[in-house]
């Protein structure tokens, strides 16, 4: 689970493990991974604000 601060343009601000898969290889792929992606950003009164927000991350080991 990651904790992420989601900015207006909808790009990662801070990101951090806020609960580890136990696996530092895992989490630091996570890391990687979801500070690439766009968020749709939190709105208020229609204008796009900061936000934090709870991401789960799931792995398929094959």
């Amino acid at each position: 689970m990651l904790a992420v601060t989601v900015g207006p343009d909808g790009r990662c601000r801070s990101l951090a493990v806020a609960r580890s898969s136990g696996f530092a290889l895992l989490d630091r792929a996570a890391l990687e991974a979801v500070r690439q992606w766009r968020f749709e950003p939190a709105r208020r009164n229609g204008l796009a604000v900061e936000a934090v927000a709870e991401v789960p991350v799931t792995f398929r080991l094959t």
